[in-house]
């Protein structure tokens, strides 16, 4: 009897743990994430002007699940929008050695350095561009994976609002990357108003700054910042709102159409520039504009890419590393205030430095800031390496940016070749860039080479500086000696064209050798201007004096 309730007993506990793993099994079930369902196919439906893009390229078997989250919940609701991934870690998951080489720190290319000091490129920079918002802080270029940090960081944007959490953290390049608030904090998170916050800062920062530094603004930014109603942000937002917004320096799809992996272009002003105005991909040499071509496309009815008939890194990096108006400035014919409303503050001129007064006088009309002593209107040049490039010979050897700051390398197991994207400078990578196409060279006679038109070029330039800081102060010695009016307006105009024929290449950041020709030929045309200059208003002060 005790036998057959054991047995009884023993069956009743099998069917209930037989139970138990029956009922586990289907509750794990229920917990486990439903399988995606969403394909390209079904996204097609809505986002037809994607399907040419997308089932045409190399990205074809990527699912749109890849780059944008929440595509379940958006096919349920229709309001409840997709987010669209904009870090570059989503591409470098396929695109490994790419991603790994954007986030390696330039240990050679240092952070924080001062243009304006007596080891860097410009040491007269505060007195030839006072007073400028620059002349707080001006430093040289370093690792793109910094571009947003640092543009948060300078002291000249946010009136010192923005530090790095500490110091360490300025060689956090995967920080970077991933989040440049994770590296930065903000010293009043209530308030969203420019103001100073420390001593010998400026608050210069306004939304088009950011145009070069990330795109992750790309679904909420009309064509030029224009205001639209369907665009969260414009060209007149509040800077602080929009700087916290932004995560990630320059992103993937900048130069790359992540629907069909064409080559392409973002930047609202290069379009505008190219295909808008009809000025061509290389303004200056017609037939290369015929055979590299640019088309603008639009989405939205508010947002437009730029897509390339061919691959060019030329046109992709003048995306940021041309000369542009991205700040508010004033007419110097009328000294009517331009300001962020004003189209003219989005603009790519597009031009190189022998034309670019005229165009700016005569087309534009448009001046940056007013020098402190002189009075004269002048302009603010950013950083132009594409219109200094073209003409040179480099560039009419074929030879691209690709070629020098991102070439083409092997993996470390010597079996496959990538595009290196550290963007740095070729110098710190002689075996794969200057050696490659000068074969009779070693490394070493590389660096000498291009030390060699550097070293000629900073002469250049220092001279141009000391001769513009001398009219500066026979200016201040003129107007103080009650020189007559017409006469200063004459050296204002001369001021501006030796200002702008010197600071083009102390904005330039290859210190000539993109042009040497150029540059030797600008710089000697500033210290003409410059010496004209002095000897008018010596003669003024003095008509008995002659100026050697």
């Amino acid at each position: 009897m005790r036998k057959k309730t054991l047995i009884i007993a023993l069956l009743v506990v099998a069917s209930l743990v037989f139970l138990t793993a029956i009922q586990d099994s289907a509750d794990a079930q229920k917990a486990k994430p439903a399988v995606n369902t969403v394909t390209a196919d079904t996204c097609y439906g809505c986002h037809s002007n994607i399907k040419d893009f997308h089932k045409s390229g190399k990205h074809a078997k990527v699912n749109c699940t890849t780059c944008h989250d929440g595509t379940d919940k958006h096919l349920k609701d229709a309001s409840a929008k997709p987010v669209t991934k904009m870090d570059l870690a989503t591409c470098g998951s396929c695109h490994k050695e790419q991603y790994e080489s954007f986030v390696a720190t330039n240990l050679h290319s240092k952070a924080r350095v001062e243009k304006a000091n007596y080891k860097s490129r410009s040491p007269l920079f505060d007195k030839l561009m006072m007073p400028h918002g620059f002349t707080k802080e001006h430093a040289e270029p370093r690792s793109h994976v910094f571009m947003l940090v640092d543009h948060l960081l300078v002291d000249r944007a946010y009136g010192g609002r923005f530090q790095l959490k500490d110091w360490t953290k300025i060689s956090d390049a995967k920080g970077a990357e991933k989040d440049a608030w994770s590296l930065i904090t903000d010293k009043d998170p209530s308030s969203s108003d420019q103001k100073t916050f420390i001593p010998q800062t400026f608050t210069a920062a306004n939304p088009v700054c950011f145009q070069c530094k990330t795109q992750d603004m790309i679904l909420d930014w009309a064509y030029m910042g224009d205001k639209n109603p369907k665009a969260k942000w414009d060209r007149t937002s509040k800077v602080v709102d929009f700087a916290r917004s932004m995560k990630h320096p320059v992103n993937c799809f900048a130069c790359h159409d992540p629907h069909s992996t064409q080559p392409r272009v973002v930047r609202d002003g290069l379009i505008e520039a190219v295909v808008d105005r009809g000025e061509g991909t290389y303004p200056y040499d017609k037939e290369k504009s015929k055979q590299i071509t640019m088309k603008k496309v639009m989405f939205r009815d508010y947002r437009a890419i730029g897509l390339l008939n061919k691959s060019d890194s030329n046109l992709m990096c003048a995306q940021c590393h041309v000369e542009y108006n991205c700040n508010p400035g004033h007419n110097p014919e009328t000294g009517e205030a331009v300001g962020m409303a004003d189209r003219r503050t989005n603009l790519f001129q597009w031009v190189n430095v022998f034309d670019y007064n005229k165009v700016m006088a005569e087309k534009y009309k448009f001046k940056d800031f007013k020098h402190a002593i002189t009075g004269a209107s002048l302009s603010k040049i950013q950083h132009p390496e594409t219109e200094t490039f073209w003409g040179s010979k480099h560039e009419r050897a074929g030879v691209e940016c690709k070629d020098c700051h991102m070439p083409k390398v092997k993996t470390k197991d010597r079996k496959k070749t990538y595009t290196w994207h550290g963007q740095r400078s070729a110098r710190y990578m002689l075996k794969d860039t200057c050696v490659k196409c000068h074969k009779g060279w070693t490394p070493e006679e590389a660096e000498y080479q291009v030390e060699a038109v550097q070293n000629y070029i900073r002469g250049k330039m220092s001279k141009a500086e000391f001769w513009l800081a001398q009219f500066i102060d026979t200016f201040a010695k003129a107007k103080s000696r009650g020189v007559s009016e017409d006469v200063l307006k004459e050296a204002r105009k001369i001021h501006d064209t030796a200002h702008t024929y010197w600071e083009w290449w102390t904005a330039e950041n290859s210190d000539g050798f993109h042009n040497p020709e150029a540059a030797r030929q600008s710089l000697t045309l500033s210290i003409d201007a410059s010496q004209k200059g002095i000897k008018l208003l010596n003669e003024a002060m003095d008509p008995k004096t002659t100026s050697k």
